[in-house]
């Protein structure tokens, strides 16, 4: 079955982690796992369009923005102008919380573009559900993925769900979210179209991701719709 990774990097990253996947590494891992399209999602946006260039129609890119540092949104549209078709936020890693107001000229960047923001989620104090669901009821026109959806929290796992529930324009990402029950749960009880497949390469590898969705109890219907046509609608890739 084709996919749709809705969500890798590539490159390395140091510290705890000590990870790392190349492009050569990234295309190979797509063709073996029946993956057509990625989006990736590193905090260089230039490497994200030279990769894009290299790989037109397997990779497309979302602009990664720091909203503490002012010259990242500044160029946001820029970016845009250039193709690629989201926008990456990871209040851990920057050190905000993801309701802050901080986070509004990109919201409405986003707006104006009729783009979607996907953000990181399951870590205290900075990217917990409810804070996300915070910012998706300020900012209602703007669609909203949230990472992981609760990453490997159980309280926050549900909290996902629960927000996803009370603000349509929030759309789950599963990858690093140990449960594969609760990928049925978003299937059913927040929306079809509204729960995508990721693998968070390189943190996670494919063949993991992939079983969590296959064995969540989801239909063939599901699974078409979790591992392609969700993350296709998501990002406007038929569009681009």
């Amino acid at each position: 079955m084709k996919k749709i990774d809705a969500h890798a990097h590539i490159g390395y990253i140091g510290g705890w982690a000590d990870v790392g996947i190349t492009e050569e590494g990234l295309i190979k891992q797509m063709n073996e796992y029946d993956i057509e399209k990625t989006v990736l999602c590193c905090e260089d946006n230039d490497l994200t369009l030279d990769v894009m260039k290299r790989h037109p129609g397997r990779i497309t890119g979302c602009v990664y923005v720091n909203p503490l540092n002012p010259k990242t949104v500044d160029f946001m549209e820029e970016y845009f102008d250039k193709g690629l078709t989201g926008v990456k936020l990871n209040p851990l890693r920057h050190a905000y919380c993801a309701d802050a107001e901080i986070i509004d000229p990109v919201m409405e960047k986003a707006k104006k573009r009729g783009v979607p923001v996907c953000i990181h989620s399951g870590h205290p104090p900075y990217s917990l559900p409810w804070q996300i669901g915070l910012l998706a009821e300020r900012h209602p026109d703007v669609k909203i993925m949230m990472i992981h959806m609760g990453h490997g929290h159980g309280v926050y796992i549900d909290a996902a769900l629960k927000m996803a529930r009370k603000y349509s324009n929030i759309y789950l990402e599963m990858s690093g979210m140990p449960m594969p029950s609760k990928i049925l749960e978003a299937y059913e009880t927040v929306g079809k179209n509204r729960i995508m497949f990721g693998t968070d390469t390189p943190f996670h590898h494919p063949t993991v991701e992939m079983q969590k969705v296959i064995t969540s109890g989801v239909d063939e219907e599901g699974l078409k719709k979790i591992f392609y046509d969700n993350a296709n609608e998501f990002f406007g890739l038929d569009n681009k």
